[in-house]
């Protein structure tokens, strides 16, 4: 049972994490191989496999926080074109006087 808090709290550690990223693709990605990692692993139930597992866990979450807070600092200022806010005018032709 405690490992599954533990594996819970861990889940929601690096989805929070992922979070802090300021580019959308790497946010999403960190998002989706959580996600996807953790669902791969719900089925293990033998101990030495889980603690194993959970290792591996912490460690990405280090890595997770070592590289938001380098690409936080060194990272592209601006957003990418799918977090822009854009809106689009229809064209209308100019008014012409005549």
């Amino acid at each position: 049972m405690a490992a599954a808090n533990e594996a819970r709290t861990l889940f929601r550690a690096l989805l929070r994490e992922g979070k802090r990223f300021p580019n959308y693709n790497l946010r999403d990605f960190i998002q989706r191989r959580a996600k996807e990692s953790f669902r791969e692993s719900a089925g293990v139930t033998d101990p030495s496999a889980v603690q194993s597992l959970l290792k591996r866990g912490r460690e990405e979450l280090e890595l997770v926080k070592r590289q938001s807070t380098v690409y936080g600092l060194y990272g592209r200022k601006f957003k990418n074109v799918l977090e822009l806010d854009l809106k689009f005018k229809p064209n209308t032709p100019a008014a012409s006087s005549a």
